[in-house]
């Protein structure tokens, strides 16, 4: 049976195939598998086959083991990569190193933008906003009024929400 005999016998048996091929444990990848077996017939050249019906299954088999040696190849690969770099294989929270120095940058320049608005405006911004203290608490401590609080926050505010559409300009 040439190629296209295969071909046309693979079509036919698809749904047979695909039943075959969960049952053997290819599970969800059972469709991938029938595809590759496809791709494959179509650059192989062919002699004769005796038992097509066979000789599909057979190969559709094959596929299904040839993926899954390659998927445990890869899979050691990257254990043996991850025991060569002493890393554990969990993905970091930190931040790349680019990331990190651009925050600083901008964690700078937000720090010189309420510096600008004075160092109280700053020390009440980083406390309530940063520290999580409270409002009237900041008051007490600095000894200001809790209005006096409340206007250095919108100072700051201010202050940043100016500074944040620079940003957005450039």
């Amino acid at each position: 049976m040439s190629r296209q005999g295969l071909e046309a016998v693979l079509i036919a048996e698809r749904e047979p195939l695909l039943r075959f091929l969960r049952a053997r444990g290819a599970g969800e990848a059972a469709e991938d598998v029938l595809q590759e077996l496809w791709l494959r017939l179509a650059n192989l050249d062919t002699g004769p086959v005796a038992d097509p019906r066979s000789y599909l299954f057979r190969a559709a088999n094959n596929v299904m083991h040839d993926r899954y040696r390659s998927a445990q190849r890869s899979r050691q690969r990257d254990a043996d990569w991850l025991e060569v770099q002493g890393g554990t294989g969990e993905a970091s929270d930190a931040p790349l190193p680019d990331r990190q120095l651009i925050a600083r940058a901008m964690l700078d320049q937000a720090e010189a933008v309420l510096a600008a608005e004075g160092a109280r405006v700053l020390q009440v911004f980083r406390l309530f906003r940063i520290e999580g203290v409270s409002q009237r608490q900041i008051g007490q401590d600095l000894g200001v009024s809790l209005s006096a609080v409340e206007k250095d926050l919108q100072k700051a505010y201010r202050a940043l929400m100016a500074w944040r559409e620079t940003l957005d300009v450039d």
